[in-house]
């Protein structure tokens, strides 16, 4: 039996990239450490997989009874240059042994200013940017909201149908779905004001029609329910997440941006889970040539350390008060580091062509098992964001029990695997970008055990 102490030594790239199953699952020392959580957490704190994680690296996570587990989630898109790669912890180490922290409000330093250097080249657009860093995609979403209300002087948010902008307050109001993230916890802020979002699996085949009956929709909204001159900006995710990953309908987010425009609304990215290299381009808005006045980036920016940030018009970012802005961990020099690592490692190891190689993998693999398995009725994505939405075979009406009875097949042969959507009917695959093309494919012949076990 592998112990603790090996995976300690082994590490993580190091560590074997297998699919190994030494126990049951959970295992007996995760079922310890079940019991220890359940006297110290609230119940409230969920985790989608039963096996605490000991060490993990490349496409594996390795729990503390020796189990490796293929990973297809990367921490909800957070590890996309891998759990452990060496450029992060190398660098983020030499950061932790210089110093943890100073407070970039009180005492500043470099790492702060060169990860908003960085930010600024990537993002689309080759305008004067300025960028800000946060701690969590939610309080970036925030922040980006703060700063449309002060350079526009209105209050008003637009957002879409399924949308996930996070859980604190303002972000909880913005997202489009009640269980689990705002059941219990409103009233919510008001001025947010929610639009439709056209798809093409959703749309039966019109797109064109749902497009434009969703630009109608939104002039109604804004023009006349509304009025523009109280819309300070249009918050999008440009795939969205948590919502199934939903790829809106060609042209209808340029049009959008055009319309907000045209209106004198910022038009925000929340680019919160497609940042950063996902889709195969640094930002998924690349795909349609979009530039937003503002872009949200959070999750994988830094490498697994917590990190956002909110990059975008100068003009726009100038418009705030010298400290309406700010928080105490925001931009913490080890997470600096982290992330001027895991954009290092992007560029270095050509991960945005390897995002485009497991999605072009992972489409065809869903493509053969749809061929054989009529319950599921779209395949969608981009790049390394990849999605399966499972239904009742011949109709658009979702079937949650066999997403959540795929998930337990693989958790228990040593996959892990996530869903999504409002109706979680939705398989979402999220692999490290460090996954190897074998490792990703046995994942996959897994998955389809699992639909023919239930078919």
């Amino acid at each position: 039996m592998t112990t603790l102490d090996d995976i300690a030594v082994l590490g993580g790239p190091q560590l074997p990239q297998r699919r190994h199953l030494i126990t049951e699952v959970p295992g007996p020392r995760s079922r310890e450490l079940a019991a220890r959580r359940a006297t110290a957490l609230p119940a409230g704190l969920g985790s989608s997989q039963p096996f605490y994680v000991a060490a993990a690296g490349g496409g594996v996570l390795v729990d503390v009874d020796g189990n490796s587990f293929i990973d297809l989630a990367s921490g909800i898109a957070v590890t996309s240059v891998g759990n452990s790669a060496p450029r992060v912890v190398e660098q983020a180490t030499a950061q932790l042994q210089a110093f943890t922290h100073t407070c970039f409000l009180v005492n500043p330093y470099e790492g702060y200013v060169a990860v908003a250097e960085q930010l600024n080249r990537l993002t689309p657009g080759d305008h004067p940017k300025r960028t800000a860093l946060f701690n969590t995609g939610a309080e970036a979403v925030e922040n980006a909201v703060k700063y449309a209300r002060v350079a526009t002087g209105r209050p008003g948010v637009v957002v879409f149908d399924r949308a996930y902008h996070g859980r604190s307050a303002l972000t909880m109001a913005m997202t489009g779905k009640a269980a689990p993230y705002k059941s219990g916890f409103g009233p919510f802020p008001g001025e947010v004001y929610r639009a439709p979002l056209p798809s093409p699996f959703s749309s039966h085949g019109d797109e064109e029609t749902a497009r434009e009956a969703a630009l109608d929709a939104l002039h109604e909204l804004v023009d006349i329910q509304v009025g523009a001159d109280q819309i300070a900006c249009v918050v999008v995710e440009p795939v969205q997440g948590e919502g199934g990953f939903i790829v809106p309908s060609e042209g209808f987010l340029p049009a959008v941006a055009d319309f907000a425009r045209q209106r004198g609304i910022l038009f925000v990215a929340d680019e919160v889970q497609t940042g950063l290299g996902r889709t195969g381009r640094w930002f998924a808005s690349e795909h349609e040539g979009l530039v937003p006045d503002l872009v949200v980036s959070a999750k994988a920016l830094a490498g697994g350390l917590p990190l956002a940030a909110v990059t975008g018009r100068a003009d726009v970012m100038d418009s705030v008060h010298r400290g309406g802005i700010g928080g105490t961990y925001s931009g913490n020099p080890v997470a600096c580091a982290a992330a001027l690592a895991a954009i290092e490692t992007i560029e270095a190891e050509g991960l945005l062509e390897r995002a485009e190689r497991l999605g072009e993998l992972m489409t065809e693999r869903l493509r053969a098992l749809a061929a054989v398995d009529a319950r599921i009725g779209d395949i969608r994505g981009r790049g390394a964001m990849v999605a399966a939405e499972v239904v009742v075979p011949g109709t658009h009406e979702p079937d949650a029990g066999a997403v959540a009875g795929v998930i337990a097949f693989a958790q228990q042969a040593g996959v892990v695997a996530l869903n999504a959507g409002t109706r979680n009917n939705v398989l979402r695959f999220l692999p490290p970008l460090s996954i190897s093309d074998e490792l990703l494919l046995e994942g996959f012949d897994v998955l389809a055990d699992a639909f023919a076990a239930s078919r």
